[in-house]
């Protein structure tokens, strides 16, 4: 029923799970004291046909009241403080294990498992750390302290009902097992759907130019009719569970009142004890209901963090050892390279040993894409010889790679938060005036400076910027990083002209002091590189300055020529090729 390695988050926020069992405590200690003032004030009613002090007992009454609702109040405050902390924790544990991950954390976990994860799982354990486990702890303290109160007043009866008491976890527990496997069912299920959910709204297009929309339609509603039917299994199971524990409070507490009533008869009690015994006989049951309640809504947050430390559990083995430092050559000898067997790039050789522009062109799915993810270390099961400063790419720590190479894509994620924060993520060390700096040499400052400078605010995904302004701040970040190699694949696809010239101008001010690898779709952006790579189905057909590559490369003058035609009839448009 409690699941120690949840409970271990707490550490300093323990306070708070403490700090709101003694609240539910007082808050019953005051309950127990206005019915004894009632019993009270019934008894001399019956006995004596007056109450004495009758408007002190009502002023007494009333404040008691007040501060049970008071303590109620701060139960709600710890409730929230207990569970906040801990849900921000974890987030930070997962965001890290990815970071830590890096590009293979989805063959551990998908994208729609990891959100869901993050979000709803942890929103679960709110529930948790807020309501099941102060609960779980004053269901124990409840029911000792009313046997203490009752059994001076009506011993037998007190402890018939604390031996009740222990029914309602027992049937917790009986339905804990089931819980657990239809639980970790129902998770597994709503995984898979938002998996394939986000696969088709991000394939949305191409199932509909392939007229497949119809039946991934269908597709959909048969994963969710199969998520509804163990959605339904759940509800059930609680139901179920819901309705053994009311049967047992309840009759508890009726249990309770009928001893009250027979003790009463039997002149054992008073009127005011009696009716005292009847209306606590309830508070011994409330707890433990109240607790059956949350451990419904733990065990689902239960399951979500079976899945959570799972991935957190993941081992990383960076048997890598070799470091790296500035990169002044790349080379590429017969490189093969392959999605589930099918082959991507074959038999490639290059060498770049000289900072400059280099462009790498061809049709798409040439494999020009798959060459920049190679060269960032995404993959290690190539074949042939792909390294830097002669070192085989697959045997460099990653951690010591990416301190040394940089890669802007054309759609590069801007996270919420400020402007600030977000060009921090390229250099931690970085001060306001080289931040400054790159945010003039992008054309950025002043649109910043007219808002509120470094800490504009940027919503998710840069959503309040445009997608040349987005860009333009990815730029501004990879500069900030400051590495001796940039690959930019395809950075000025989708945007405005005013930020792709900015852009390009950057990227070729570069040239004397960096290796640049340009993939762009656009062949005019790379006509002034010091070469360009032509690829064509996988292979690497021919190398050379773009004059020369325009006289003696039959394929990058078929792809020149053609993306010139569309531009002058589209009016300067561009497509890819």
């Amino acid at each position: 029923m409690i699941n120690k390695r949840l409970v271990s988050y707490l550490k300093e926020d323990k306070k708070y799970v403490y700090l709101q069992v003694l609240m539910q405590w007082l808050g019953l200690i005051a309950q127990i004291i206005i019915v004894v003032i009632i019993a009270g004030m019934v008894n001399e009613l019956y006995s004596k046909g007056k109450i004495n002090y009758f408007f002190i007992k009502i002023v007494i009454i009333v404040v008691l009241i007040l501060i049970k609702g008071y303590f109620g109040k701060l139960v709600s405050v710890y409730s929230f403080k207990a569970g906040k902390n801990i849900k921000a924790k974890l987030r930070c544990d997962i965001y890290k294990k990815v970071l830590l991950l890096n590009n293979h954390y989805n063959k551990i976990i998908s994208t729609a498992s990891l959100t869901q994860l993050m979000s709803e799982g942890v929103e679960q354990l709110e529930i948790y750390f807020g309501k099941y486990l102060p609960q779980f702890f004053y269901s124990m303290i409840a029911p000792v302290t009313l046997f203490i109160v009752l059994g001076q007043v009506e011993f037998k009866g007190a402890l018939v009902l604390f031996i009740c008491v222990p029914l309602i976890p027992m049937s917790i527990v009986l339905v804990q097992k089931f819980a657990k496997r239809l639980l970790s069912k129902y998770w597994g299920l709503y995984g898979n759907l938002a998996e394939r959910f986000l696969d088709n709204v991000r394939g949305l297009t191409t199932l509909k130019g392939y007229r497949g929309d119809s039946f991934k339609h269908v597709e959909m509603n048969e994963e969710a009719q199969r998520f509804r039917n163990v959605t339904m299994k759940v509800l059930v199971m609680q139901l179920n569970s819901i309705s053994i524990m009311d049967l047992v409070a309840y009759g508890g507490a009726a249990l309770g009142i009928i001893i009250s009533l027979y003790s009463y008869q039997v002149g054992s009690i008073n009127l005011g004890q009696t009716f005292m015994m009847i209306m606590l006989s309830a508070e011994y049951f409330i707890p433990l209901r109240l607790l059956g309640s949350f451990f419904h809504i733990a065990m689902n947050g239960n399951a979500a963090s079976e899945k959570i430390f799972k991935l957190l559990d993941v081992s990383i083995t960076d048997d890598k050892e070799l470091e790296i430092g500035d990169i002044n050559e790349i080379e590429i000898r017969d490189l093969s390279f392959g999605y589930d067997e099918k082959i991507v790039l074959k038999d490639v050789s290059l060498k770049i040993n000289q900072p400059g522009i280099y462009g790498i062109v061809g049709s798409s799915g040439s494999g020009k894409s798959t060459i920049a993810k190679l060269l960032m270390g995404y993959y290690d099961n190539y074949q042939g010889k792909l390294a830097y400063n002669n070192k085989q790419i697959n045997e460099i720590k990653h951690t010591s790679l990416m301190k040394q190479i940089t890669m802007v894509e054309h759609d590069p994620y801007i996270f919420v938060g400020t402007v600030r924060s977000n060009l921090l993520d390229g250099n931690c060390n970085s001060d306001d005036t080289m931040m400054i700096d790159v945010l003039k040499k992008v054309n950025l400052w002043n649109y910043f400076e007219g808002i509120n400078g470094l800490d504009s605010e940027i919503e998710e995904r840069g959503n309040n910027l445009s997608g040349g302004q987005k860009q333009r701040l990815s730029i501004a970040r990879a500069l900030l990083h400051d590495t001796k190699v940039y690959i930019f694949d395809e950075a000025t696809s989708n945007i405005d002209i005013e930020s792709e010239e900015i852009i390009m101008r950057l990227i070729y001010q570069m040239q004397d002091e960096k290796i640049v690898i340009l993939i762009s779709h656009r062949l005019a952006s790379v006509e002034n590189s010091k070469c360009n790579y032509v690829f064509s189905h996988g292979k690497l057909i021919g190398f050379d300055s773009h004059d020369k590559l325009m006289k003696d490369n039959k394929e990058y003058r078929n792809l020149v020529n053609t993306q010139k035609e569309i531009e002058n009839y589209g009016g300067n448009t561009s497509e890819k090729t």
